[in-house]
């Protein structure tokens, strides 16, 4: 039984590797540093978005046997709009992943530094971190075999260990469980804590993803029926990313401190109380936190440009591999020389900002097309939750443009 269910996981679980980065861990940080068990609420209402909507990508990829922006490519008629989303979802997801590596890079690094220290070389007046050649690396290495199976087993297994990881230290700091479900069902808004509610809902919902799943189920499923897999695939594995991130912000709970900025100082706060192996158990979550997204991100860009430019080929083609290259390359050079590309990031976060509801509202749209899903299409159940979490998402999306301009 348990073989079975270990040879249908896989692209959801990907796709929970991909939303557990170190922004979403440094955020359930804080929320669980400042706030305690009472914003465990809207991590349980992010899980449920990021279901209904990943539920929606993966249906229409084993049923199109087509990525997501190959479906819009195809499906959206008039000239300007379709060049206008093109070039939307190019800068927001091959660009911004592209400024977001270097982020990803870093996190693994704060998990191997935590257990190993530094290893900082001096050249002149730079100071260049070794440790991001070796998460980049890594990353490359799994990525240049270009076999899907055998990349898709490396980073489910790098998932399970995070995930036993941030889910033992929870287990570790003794929580009250009935403070945990009261966090959980009963929703409250403590003072200065709206951002952050924003913040966790905005982490976890995340666009490229629909890209990487659409894409993803494709090349493990070819057969309609196996939709099933897939559902059940997508519901348990983002179950599972989300318990990684409940654990957290649990974990961060029980630290008295409120100096605790990040998730390396978690993993230092929490080894007076309880033990070495509490830091050693986070900085291992931390690690494959950081190097799990950093092998999703150049993923998902890739699979985005090849269709939104229509090129062919697979994970070993010429064009795939040099997407995905130039992404990892410049998060490598970025994260050992501490360079934060502030302008490319602040696009990156407006076109994302507009791409959020931008996606979400057409990709509601697709799941009604017969043309494109036959019987497969949404049922109003569907569509009514899919409108609730599309209403969401332009709050989502205002929210990240204004911060981005310094209006909030």
């Amino acid at each position: 039984m348990i073989k079975k269910w270990f040879q249908n996981i896989g692209p959801g679980t990907l796709v929970a590797a991909a939303f557990i980065g170190p922004g979403t861990v440094t955020l359930c940080t804080i929320a669980g540093v400042n706030f305690g068990f009472n914003l465990l609420w809207a991590m349980l209402l992010s899980i449920i978005a990021t279901i209904v909507l990943q539920e929606m990508a993966a249906r229409l990829g084993v049923i199109s046997q087509k990525g997501l922006s190959e479906v819009i490519r195809e499906e959206i008629k008039v000239p300007f709009l379709k060049q206008f989303i093109t070039l939307l979802i190019l800068g927001a997801i091959v660009i911004g992943n592209a400024s977001y590596e270097a982020g990803n890079i870093s996190g693994g690094i704060l998990g191997l530094e935590t257990v190993f220290g530094e290893f900082i070389y001096s050249l002149g007046e730079l100071n260049i971190n070794l440790m991001s050649y070796v998460i980049g690396s890594i990353a490359f290495l799994l990525l240049y075999i270009g076999n899907y199976k055998f990349l898709e087993k490396a980073l489910v297994t790098l998932v399970l260990l995070m995930s036993f990881s941030f889910v033992l230290t929870a287990i570790i700091t003794r929580p009250n469980i009935m403070a945990i479900l009261q966090g959980l069902f009963i929703p409250k808004f403590p003072d200065q804590s709206l951002l952050t509610v924003i913040g966790l809902i905005g982490t976890t919902v995340v666009p490229y993803n629909l890209f990487l799943h659409a894409s993803l189920v494709k090349e493990k499923w070819h057969k309609k029926k196996d939709f099933k897999l897939a559902k059940k695939d997508t519901i348990v594995s983002i179950t599972l990313g989300g318990l990684v991130s409940i654990a957290i912000i649990i974990s961060a709970a029980s630290i008295p401190s409120k100096d605790i900025l990040n998730a390396a100082d978690l993993a230092i706060g929490l080894s007076p109380l309880y033990g070495e192996f509490a830091k050693y158990f986070l900085a291992l979550g931390l690690f494959a936190a950081g190097i799990t997204s950093a092998i999703t991100a150049p993923l998902a860009a890739a699979y985005v440009a090849k269709g939104c430019l229509g090129f062919k080929g697979g994970l070993q083609s010429r064009w795939f591999r040099l997407v995905w290259m130039i992404i990892l390359v410049l998060g490598v050079l970025f994260s050992s020389i501490g360079i934060k590309p502030i302008e490319i990031i602040k696009f990156a976060q407006i076109a994302n900002g507009m791409l959020l509801p931008i996606i979400a509202g057409i990709l509601l749209w697709i799941m009604n097309k017969r043309n494109v899903l036959g019987n497969y299409v949404n049922t109003k159940t569907q569509n009514f939750i899919g409108f609730i979490i599309l209403l969401i998402s332009i709050f989502l999306g205002v929210k990240g443009i204004l911060k981005v301009f310094n209006f909030i």
